[in-house]
């Protein structure tokens, strides 16, 4: 422990954060106090956007890549992704390149033509 941190395991998918790691949480972090708290409301706000997303999911001609819903949930994954890099072990750094999934959420693909100034798409 250094400065007060301590190790903590999060696994993004059932939205846990544990003391101890287990199969389910494959991302190790060093947090103080703060950071931990900030840590779990950055999965807390992802967890509401889930489910925004999910009330928006069945509704017809709407497209999902230009959602409001899908954009803030992407922010959020986006921001909690950072946090675990940022505050990672050099494991959870190399796990969390390996599936490059900073680039993808960033990186959308909104620049390709025919997406610009339809009234659908917001």
């Amino acid at each position: 422990m250094q400065d007060g941190k301590k190790h903590y395991y999060v696994s993004v998918t059932h939205n846990l954060i544990e003391q101890t790691k287990n199969e389910s949480t494959p991302f190790e972090v060093m947090v103080d106090d703060e950071q931990l708290n900030r840590l779990k409301d950055l999965m807390k706000v992802l967890e509401d956007e889930d489910a925004y997303t999910l009330q928006r999911a069945p509704v017809p001609y709407k497209s999902a890549d230009h959602d409001e819903a899908t954009e803030q949930f992407s922010d959020g994954m986006t921001s909690l992704y950072t946090f675990l890099y940022d505050h990672g072990t050099s494991d959870t750094r190399q796990a969390i390149e390996s599936m490059n999934v900073l680039s993808r959420l960033q990186d959308t693909d909104y620049d390709d033509p025919g997406y610009e100034n339809s009234p659908l798409n917001k």
